[in-house]
């Protein structure tokens, strides 16, 4: 039994095989086990007393798991799909871990696991399909969503491995245009305010388990969707097939959001409400899609990050092509999107100086003039990276 399941793992390096051991879950693609940073004898864990899915109903089992519900008065909400091998496996690999319940009924087509204050939530549709996840559990549940993370793969033309956190949104859209991949037109959710910390803490889990330089670690631009109504934030393993079903990019990814929510005992990352003595906020503007710029200043301690606009997120119409015109009005959304990017920001870090943080090598002159004097119109500060420190 034990070569049959470590033959599913095929990517699976030699020291994650060696931990595979314990018993088994109907859920899970193979047997659980505690993994820890540092950890070199794993413990064989199970699951607390879930309850038989099978022969209760719904109020049932909404009841039996309703003591669990009154322990956190605010949860967070973790999405996954079974759909997406780089968003389930880091789930299976979380739900391994020790201290998992079934959760109450949620719909017919999905299950929910809790742990302390976290609930998982798996469905079988593409990842940002489903809208309101957030506000649907408060209905249905009674509890108050605080956060709402999602596992997901990350595509790109490169085909490079990578390890990647992003806020999400299609702030620069028009109404009426149809989102390729959910939200809404204008649209920008709010941005966990844990994306700074826990990228950080991400380079630090993946070096820890030698998966660095193979994947890169790092941010992405505010994109995609679904609606959601909380603080948010995507976890993504890219960028290929091959990638999103390797079983040790899957542990890095639970690992930190073990670490990250403070699972198990520990302290939880990336809590504004605790840690905001260092009160300024990167709010980046310009550059390409992985942001390099707003990186080199977010991977420095104690930065917190919200939105990310790249340069397609600020689509700007050359006045320079309005046949000879004078004085003509700069087209496009980027006023828009800053200002929803700006807004959706500054609701998730309350009492926060935001400050934008321009990669000025990507605008053109008469692009750099016309953002930085809507900046100006808006009093929205501009920061340079000194000023995050």
């Amino acid at each position: 039994m034990q070569s049959m399941l470590l033959g599913m793992i095929e990517p699976c390096s030699a020291r994650l095989q060696q931990t595979l051991r314990g018993g088994s879950h109907p859920y899970l693609p193979f047997p659980l086990f505690q993994l820890n940073r540092g950890l070199t004898s794993p413990k064989p864990i199970s699951l607390l007393s879930p309850i038989n899915t099978s022969s209760s109903s719904p109020n049932q089992r909404n009841r039996h798991n309703q003591h669990l519900l009154q322990k956190e008065a605010m949860v967070a909400l973790l999405v996954a799909t079974t759909s997406d091998p780089a968003s389930i496996n880091p789930a299976n690999a979380l739900l391994a871990m020790p201290g998992w319940q079934t959760g109450p009924h949620f719909q017919d087509d999905m299950k929910s696991f809790v742990n302390e204050g976290l609930r998982v939530l798996l469905h079988g549709k593409s990842i940002v399909v489903e809208d309101d996840l957030d506000k649907r559990w408060e209905e249905v549940t009674g509890e108050a969503v605080d956060e709402v993370i999602f596992f997901s793969k990350h595509t790109a033309v490169s085909n490079k491995p990578a390890l990647t956190v992003h806020p999400i949104g299609v702030p620069h859209l028009r109404e009426g245009d149809v989102p390729p991949q959910g939200g809404r037109p204008g649209w920008a959710a709010l941005p966990n305010p844990r994306i700074g910390p826990w990228l950080r803490l991400l380079k630090n889990i993946a070096q820890a388990h030698n998966l660095i330089p193979e994947f890169e670690i790092t941010l992405e631009a505010t994109h995609h969707g679904p609606l959601t109504n909380k603080p948010t934030m995507f976890l993504e393993i890219g960028s290929t097939e091959d990638y999103w079903k390797r079983q040790d990019a899957a542990q890095v990814m639970a690992q930190l959001v073990w670490e990250g929510l403070g699972l198990g005992g520990g302290t939880d990352v990336g809590n504004w409400s605790r840690e905001n003595d260092k009160k300024k906020v990167l709010l980046g503007i310009g550059g390409g899609h992985y942001a390099p710029r707003h990186m080199d200043v977010v991977l420095k301690e104690d930065v917190w990050v919200g939105h990310l606009l790249s340069g397609y997120s600020l689509p700007m119409e050359d006045p320079n092509q309005s046949k000879g015109e004078n004085n003509v009005e700069i087209g496009g959304t980027w006023r828009e999107s800053i200002k929803a990017a700006y807004e959706a920001t500054k609701s998730a870090f309350p009492g926060g100086e935001i400050l934008a943080h321009l990669d000025h090598k990507s605008f053109k002159g008469w692009q750099k003039n016309a953002i930085t004097g809507f900046l100006a119109e808006q009093n929205i500060k501009i920061g340079k990276p000194n000023n995050f420190y």
